[in-house]
């Protein structure tokens, strides 16, 4: 078998290719990359001298580029996506043409391929926001994206409908809660406080921090796009999700427990961003009713292992606190008049 994966250098595309690699010695993968600010060809350095793998240096929105990057693929796992909510806020623009052209452009290539499955990873994201005590979503919630990015990837998923239903290509869509785990780019809340802490810097928590996401742990996640690749139905939609929901103040005072540090004066209270969600969590019964999936790591543990791979890995994620990113934040800060 013959997998594209578009993002393979980013942070869950990367845990993809290394499990798929690790899991079927007779798998190939084509790994289709653009290489911007979050994506790092280090993910996947192990593979490099390994001829089961491909690297393609190349935009997504490049039909010529994802045409080449088709030739004898049988499965496409479309990981490649703009995913951070600020950034969003600030500039919407390389979000729509990321998240949505890039999208067509691959879903195009596909149909002329002849591709066998196309699956488009998604967020929980699109479904809008919960309050306390609400129900958690489900495949049939309807879209009520309220972030740039989040109308960006909404847009992306019926695009991809649209294509299974009028020109008959074989798809299927997971929707996921927050991931987390190894190789997840320092700008994202975990990696952050954790790095952030791990130089000496406070843990930055949005307002009072009690807005609560579901966490799904980045390895249950390859597990179930594994499952949904070799055994969901055509055209299905599955909800993948962690089954943990913590506050997000929660989880910045269990890294600061687990780095053996003092929560007085390791975190600082900044301005809320605008239109922030206060809860996502998604039912997730249907994959496991359909193809037995549930999560299997708690995130007690899974985030043990999360910050042990940072203090074990500094030379990884060191280089990637630059000026992209310091720039970046003085702009964020600087528009809430910080």
């Amino acid at each position: 078998m013959k997998i594209l994966v578009t993002g393979g250098s980013g942070f869950i595309g990367a845990n993809f290719i290394h499990f798929i690699l690790e899991k079927y010695p007779d798998y190939q993968i084509v790994n289709l990359d653009k290489l911007t600010y979050s994506g790092n060809s280090a993910n996947t350095d192990q593979w490099s001298n390994d001829e089961r793998y491909t690297f393609i240096h190349g935009d997504i929105c490049d039909a010529s580029v994802v045409q080449g990057a088709m030739n004898d693929v049988d499965l496409v796992v479309h990981f490649a996506a703009e995913s951070h909510v600020d950034r969003s806020v600030l500039s919407a623009r390389e979000f729509v043409v990321t998240n949505v052209v890039g999208t067509q452009v691959l879903l195009d290539a596909a149909r002329g391929a002849g591709i066998k499955r196309f699956h488009h990873i998604s967020t929980d994201e699109v479904f809008g926001e919960l309050e306390a005590g609400e129900e958690p979503f489900t495949e049939e919630t309807s879209y009520d994206p309220r972030s740039p990015y989040s109308a960006s990837k909404a847009a992306s998923d019926h695009l991809v409908r649209a294509y299974h239903h009028t020109h008959g290509l074989p798809i299927t869509i997971s929707n996921c809660t927050n991931n987390y785990g190894p190789y997840h780019f320092p700008e994202k809340l975990i990696p952050l406080t954790i790095t952030n802490l791990m130089e000496g810097k406070k843990a930055t928590v949005y307002g009072k921090g009690e807005q609560v996401r579901d966490w799904l742990h980045v390895s249950d996640h390859c597990k179930a796009i594994d499952l949904i690749l070799h055994e969901g139905d055509d055209g299905e939609t599955y909800g993948v999700g962690g089954d943990n929901q913590p506050t997000n103040k929660q989880i910045v005072q269990q890294i600061i427990d687990l780095l053996g540090m003092d929560e007085d004066g390791s975190i600082e209270y900044v301005g809320d961003r605008p239109g922030h969600d206060f809860r996502y969590d998604i039912d997730y019964t249907k994959i496991t009713q359909a193809l037995g999936w549930k999560p299997e790591m708690t995130l007690d543990t899974g985030l043990a292992h999360t910050v042990q791979w940072y203090k074990e890995n500094e030379d990884w994620w060191k280089p990637l606190r630059n000026r992209d990113y310091d720039e970046y934040m003085k702009l964020h800060m600087k528009d809430k008049g910080k």
